[in-house]
């Protein structure tokens, strides 16, 4: 699905920079969870989080009841009167089934402008359609740890020698994006407080700004820029990009590298050190 902030765009960049080596893997952020469907699933422990309590209990009730969440969401009307009404409900103190709870919440994300789960989108969309997705999620996600904690108490939780965390948070200054905000200047400092003392290793994924490169200008943590298509951005001006900063405790060429010895004789206009010798330059440290 859809999610503010998801990283359909930078997927195949996030998992070409995954550490060679690590049995436990920890997505802090979890948000649509475009890296974890994206990666393969192997023998590594596998961690989706976020402090979304209707986003979790989502994927809780996909991986656990598919069958009963297709049935409520059967028969869900792509109207303003409805959306206004589930969302009214998820806003209220009304206890609702976890199901249909998570039935609401999939609705609006499915049914609001830009998955805001705010505003109604005025677009068709077949529900139905998502059914063998659902399906899909439900198998992928039998082996994974789904959590609902902040984001410092889940590294603290986790953190080992052998685990690796790849953390997407709100951007800098953009709280007003997110269903609740509350991830403000302090949080991104609690945060870069928690990563940079981890044990394990960590790949972070944010906006580039310049407060981000000052917080994370440290011995030992690399910063590469990169840049991604901004999807809103393409309605008026096709081929935007947008600006990020890919930040780690650990050099992430080591993968491109390994590639490169087992491709020495390739053609040089694919050779995957050409790729490495172009991100080595963005490294600040």
């Amino acid at each position: 699905m859809s999610w503010v902030g998801g990283k359909k765009a930078l997927r195949d960049q996030i998992l070409s920079r995954f550490p060679l080596e690590y049995k436990r893997y920890i997505e802090v952020f979890g948000g649509g969870g475009w890296v974890l469907f994206h990666k393969p699933p192997g023998r590594d422990f596998e961690v989706y989080n976020d402090f979304n309590g209707n986003l979790v209990n989502l994927y809780r009730c996909v991986r656990e009841h598919p069958d009963e969440l297709e049935k409520e969401l059967t028969f869900m009307l792509n109207s303003r009167l409805d959306f206004e009404y589930m969302k009214y409900m998820l806003h209220s103190k009304a206890v609702l089934p976890d199901i249909r709870r998570a039935a609401y919440y999939y609705a609006l994300i499915r049914y609001s402008y830009a998955s805001s789960v705010d505003s109604f989108g005025s677009q068709p969309h077949s529900m139905w359609r998502n059914f063998p997705l659902i399906h899909a999620a439900s198998k992928r996600l039998q082996n994974v740890v789904v959590e609902n904690k902040d984001c410092v108490k889940l590294i603290g939780q986790y953190d080992r020698p052998e685990s690796f965390f790849y953390c997407d948070p709100p951007y800098y200054e953009t709280e007003g994006y997110y269903e609740g905000g509350g991830f403000g200047r302090d949080d991104h400092a609690r945060l870069a407080e928690a990563l940079v003392s981890m044990q394990g290793k960590f790949l972070l994924s944010y906006n580039d700004c310049p407060e981000i490169r000052q917080l994370y200008d440290l011995p030992g943590i690399y910063i590469e820029g990169t840049t991604r298509l901004s999807n809103i951005a393409q309605r008026y001006d096709a081929g935007c990009q947008y600006p990020e900063l890919l930040i780690s405790n650990y050099d992430t060429t080591e993968r491109a590298r390994s590639v490169a010895q087992l491709t020495l004789f390739d053609d040089p206009d694919t050779d995957p050190t050409t790729i490495l010798n172009e991100r080595i330059i963005y490294h600040e440290k």
